[in-house]
């Protein structure tokens, strides 16, 4: 090779070495935000599914009350007269007596719904809550139910994220609602929001491929943390050391959806910030056993159990 071949090649090395070098200069942790505080968190996601009929108003309740959950993980979908309704699924096929998207429906129509009519615990046998008025509720209303929770909002899709700016914005909400959402474009309403947010799927992307290659020095957060699958699609993506990285950007790392205890119990070794589970009787009992946590009320042994 020539001299000025060899330059050449130097230069082109150099330029991107000093460019990573001068991002690893300015990149520094995100601040932590209040509402992340209190690790590792019990988080109930929907509700806590597996024990009441998820999002709905009778599940968020006897999460805070029956298991004192730290936060309440819920799901916003659009109404076609421009409401957001707290309902995983696009259809309401899953979870109520009705068919249909949720999209084509009315708030009204909404309300006319059964969302306790496929709750069961015995695998269809018995259905308790069929019949007792649980209704799908706005996001509005949840918020107002429980004014004091903290409380992860996903939104499902981009068209509701408007009237869930509104929503937070009228009840001076901010600090107590995350947003969360794995497409960035359902959220780009919230590029100015003053409370925390999650990272989208591309953000997180982006750390997986600097953590696997690079390293995360020039990594510079603009989420206040990360939740998160262990696996996708059959990889493990979370380790030890992944959450080590995450936290030297100060990004809690939340992990969904975790049911069994033995997965609980190794998180939580690892140093996970926060749970998402279905089965907060479960974790409650695992985080009274490994962190000191009292028992809450629900708990066999808690204030109130048996």
């Amino acid at each position: 090779m020539s001299r000025r071949g060899a330059v050449a090649v130097a230069g082109a090395i150099a330029l991107p070495v000093a460019a990573l070098s001068l991002r690893a200069a300015t990149a520094q942790p995100r601040p932590g935000h209040p509402y992340l505080a209190g690790a590792p968190l019990l988080i109930a996601h929907r509700g806590g599914a597996a024990l009441a009929p998820e999002n709905t108003p009778l599940a968020f309740g006897r999460a805070l009350e029956w298991w004192n959950a730290d936060i309440l993980e819920l799901d916003v979908q659009p109404t076609r007269d421009g409401d957001a309704v707290v309902i995983h699924d696009a259809t309401v096929d899953r979870t109520t007596d009705g068919r249909g998207r949720v999209v084509d429906l009315t708030l009204a129509e909404l309300r006319e719904l059964d969302a306790g009519y496929r709750f069961s615990t015995d695998g269809g046998r018995s259905y308790p809550f069929r019949g007792r008025g649980e209704r799908i509720p706005t996001l509005c209303e949840v918020l107002e139910a429980f004014p004091t929770a903290r409380v992860n909002v996903e939104i499902k899709d981009g068209r509701a994220q408007e009237r869930v700016w509104e929503v937070v914005e009228e009840l001076g909400a901010s600090s107590r609602v995350l947003i969360a959402t794995e497409k960035q474009g359902n959220r780009s309403r919230f590029s100015a929001y003053p409370g925390p947010t999650s990272a989208s799927s591309a953000e997180l992307v982006r750390f997986l491929l600097l953590y696997n290659v690079h390293g995360t020095a020039f990594f510079q957060p603009r989420t206040d943390a990360f939740q998160m699958p262990e696996r996708h699609r059959g990889r493990q993506v979370l380790s030890p050391r992944f959450i080590q990285e995450a936290h030297a950007k100060n990004l809690p790392v939340h992990v969904w959806t975790v049911n069994e205890e033995a997965d609980m119990r190794r998180l939580l070794e690892w140093g996970v910030d926060g749970i998402i589970t279905d089965r907060l009787d479960v974790l409650a009992r695992v985080l009274h056993e490994m962190e000191g946590r009292p028992l809450p009320p629900g708990s066999p042994g808690g204030e109130d159990g048996a």
